[in-house]
């Protein structure tokens, strides 16, 4: 499972020109699922999201995490963060995970951040989606958490 987390001033996600997922300062995550990827992946990618230290302490250095910041964390379907591009100009999907699987696991990603973080907002799986957003550093990392047993 993958997330593409970037620290933000701001970040909100249009759909149809409504607004449905907003945060303030905090971390916006772009979460492709691949194949092999389950629950144990997305809870280990959840662990790591939140405990990633990636925000300023006293002295300016990333060494605060996003629970102790009390930032928000705005989760965005992408599916194409699994895109293949190792060869080739077009990007091929077959190690992208199903999307009836995709959708399962993030809304499992989902449910389990609301259980465990107090600001939590999303994307919506599948939907063709506007995300805006105040890069703030810039600060841009990729978390991989691979199936048990993958290389």
């Amino acid at each position: 499972m993958i997330g593409l987390l970037q620290r933000v001033g701001r970040a909100a996600v249009d759909i149809d020109g409504q607004r449905v997922g907003e945060i303030g300062h905090g971390l916006l995550v772009l979460v492709g699922v691949e194949r092999g990827d389950g629950a144990p992946e997305a809870d280990r990618l959840l662990d790591r999201l939140l405990g990633y230290r990636v925000f300023a302490d006293e002295h300016g250095r990333m060494n605060r995490s996003l629970r102790e910041v009390a930032g928000g964390l705005l989760l965005v379907p992408q599916f194409t963060l699994a895109a293949d591009t190792r060869s080739g100009t077009r990007p091929g999907f077959s190690t992208a995970a199903a999307p009836d699987v995709g959708q399962r696991l993030f809304d499992h990603l989902v449910a389990r951040a609301r259980t465990l973080h107090p600001n939590v907002a999303t994307g919506r799986f599948g939907a063709d989606m506007q995300v805006s957003l105040v890069n703030d550093g810039p600060v841009t990392f990729w978390l991989q958490v691979a199936p048990a047993g993958a290389a």
